[in-house]
């Protein structure tokens, strides 16, 4: 594998706050997220995008019956609203 590497320059303000959030949120460098975006960029769009933002959520779900009641009320259909 042949590493390159770039200089890039006046990288808009917007831009850069963006790329730095994205690193903190998920924990990663600024240079693993440029080349993340500059990855998706050249991507062509028929091949599945792959997104890992939600992983550390996964097996964190607690059993809670007072969610669950609460869904419920929000779930249920009043039919006199609806005619």
């Amino acid at each position: 594998m042949n590493n390159r590497q770039y200089t890039i320059r006046s990288i808009p303000a917007r831009v850069d706050r963006e790329l730095r959030r994205r690193a903190k949120v998920e924990g990663r460098s600024l240079n693993a997220v440029v080349l993340d975006v500059l990855e998706q960029a050249v991507t062509p769009t028929s091949e599945p995008k792959l997104h890992h933002d939600l992983d550390f959520l996964i097996g964190t779900w607690i059993e809670d019956p007072k969610f669950d009641e609460a869904m419920e009320e929000c779930e249920r259909i009043d039919e006199e609203d609806w005619q």
